[in-house]
């Protein structure tokens, strides 16, 4: 691999970023869970009962499997918590997403309860930097067009808009890139 790997913690001056634990996998499940309830309201219009909330179980399944990958990669999600507790307030990190190992995109989501603090820009500003460590010279955000808080965000981090794609279920979707070096 022509890049060093993104180390499996960072820390902020509020957050811890780690490698997925277990004990974070409640807290994944309500994520996915609001997630999922947000898509039903964009892409209709109006809230829509969803399907079986992610079980705890599949949580867990999901946590270990990104565990047991990350090395391999060299590029994988943290899970983030506030500095010296075990709150999980969301992820971020690098993945291949739309784009490639290469010039992988930033990804980052927390929970609702964690929205307005700065967490994602704060997060993100650790990420982009460990992903210069790594070598690389480009980063890629796809951010879907409604998508408002997380375009402040990357705003905020240099991200440059670079072009707007309709894709089936996604729907318009707006690709903004980072050059690192």
């Amino acid at each position: 691999m022509p890049y060093a790997p993104l180390p499996f913690a960072l820390e902020t001056e509020r957050l811890s970023l780690r490698l997925w634990q277990e004990s974070d996998a409640e807290g994944y499940r309500r994520l996915v869970s609001e997630r999922e309830g947000d898509h039903a309201s964009r892409t209709s219009g109006r809230p829509e009962p969803d399907g079986e909330p992610m079980s705890l179980d599949a949580a867990l399944d999901d946590i270990r499997g990104a565990r047991e990958t990350a090395p391999g990669r060299g590029i994988h999600l943290l899970a983030m918590h506030p500095r010296g507790t075990d709150d999980f307030l969301g992820y971020c990190g690098l993945v291949i997403g739309r784009s490639t190992i290469g010039e992988p995109e930033i990804a980052y989501e927390l929970l609702r309860s964690a929205h307005g603090c700065g967490y994602a820009t704060e997060a993100a500003a650790a990420v982009v930097e460990a992903a210069r460590a790594t070598g690389r010279h480009r980063l890629w955000a796809t951010v879907g067009s409604w998508n408002a808080p997380s375009f402040r965000v990357l705003d905020k981090l240099g991200f440059r808009r670079d072009r707007t794609v309709v894709e089936a279920e996604a729907g318009e979707i707006v690709w903004t890139v980072l050059d690192l070096a």
